[in-house]
């Protein structure tokens, strides 16, 4: 039997319902247990009254990242706590690059640091921290013999 992509099939899963981040038109790069990578082009509607990216659409791009990074052992995970240092700015036609990398997994929380890259400049946006908490539930059914 075939082995299962259970990072994959759990990111088209999240996606589906995950209306903000299709808003944000967020494109994978990467996913694998533990990692997620992700880009988005920075549109004319995410500007705040300065012409750069609105510090919130950024924040938006990490925290999908560490979504789908933590959700990629299919444990049900969501945030605990998060820190956001904006390093630069961006603005529209960039764009940006989030790459989440788990730092520490437990059996109830994980930690995962996330860094936004402009990749049109090449120069680092943000830097992303968050602890998550990781229920018993399952986000895509599987049948663990499968696995």
């Amino acid at each position: 039997m075939k082995p299962v992509d259970i990072p994959g099939a759990v990111f088209h899963k999240m996606m589906e319902t995950d209306y903000f981040s299709q808003w944000m038109n967020i494109r994978l790069e990467e996913i694998g247990a533990g990692k997620c990578r992700l880009r988005m082009e920075v549109r004319k509607e995410m500007l705040n009254g300065f012409g750069i990216i609105h510090g919130g659409v950024t924040f938006a791009l990490a925290d999908s990242t560490l979504a789908f990074a933590s959700n990629s052992h299919n444990r049900l995970s969501v945030s605990l706590n998060v820190a956001m240092s904006y390093v630069k700015s961006a603005k529209e036609g960039d764009v940006l690059v989030a790459t989440a990398t788990e730092q520490v997994l437990g059996g109830k929380t994980g930690t995962y640091d996330v860094e936004v890259v402009n990749r049109s400049s090449g120069q680092k946006i943000a830097l992303f921290r968050g602890t998550v908490y990781r229920t018993s539930k399952e986000v895509i059914e599987t049948d663990s013999k499968e696995i």
